[in-house]
């Protein structure tokens, strides 16, 4: 495959960006959205002194969200080869991609004791998603939903 990019596969690249952003904003808002439910809701939260717990069952659930959004939006012009491989592989880079999450939380909480519910949220949600997230575009580009040339190429001149 040559390096150099045709004016097809860069509008691919970024039509697969902005579809890419929809969908993991999707699920950023269920993330986000149960992390805090399971940490605050009610009087005392459900996992109010288990962040790093509430931050696996919000991802888990946003990772089913994004997988149907990116398998049937974001690269749905890309052959697809073995669903059960795909699948495999879409839950590991995003367990790679939780890890990098819950890193950036259990230093904040754990190690530097910045244990606020704002500074939760910048760890897991703000530092560790910009990493992970950066991380996920490219495994799941590379890796989980791969192209070929024959397709970037239809999906350019289909869009």
């Amino acid at each position: 495959m040559s390096t150099v990019q045709t004016p097809s596969r860069r509008l691919c690249l970024l039509r697969e960006l902005g579809a890419f952003g929809v969908v993991g904003l999707t699920g950023y808002v269920v993330d986000v959205g149960l992390f805090n439910v399971l940490r605050y809701a009610g009087d005392p939260g459900l996992l109010v002194d288990k962040p790093l717990t509430a931050k696996v069952i919000s991802v888990v659930l946003a990772t089913l969200v994004t997988f149907a959004g990116n398998r049937h939006w974001t690269w749905r012009h890309r052959p697809r080869r073995d669903a059960r491989r795909e699948v495999a592989l879409f839950f590991a880079v995003n367990a790679i991609g939780l890890g990098i999450c819950l890193v950036c939380l259990a230093v904040s909480h754990y190690v530097l004791g910045m244990t606020s519910a704002l500074a939760d949220n910048i760890s897991a949600n703000g530092v560790g998603l910009v990493l992970s997230t950066t991380f996920r575009f490219w495994g799941y580009r590379t890796h989980v939903f791969r192209d070929s040339d024959r397709s970037a190429a239809s999906f350019a001149q289909n869009a």
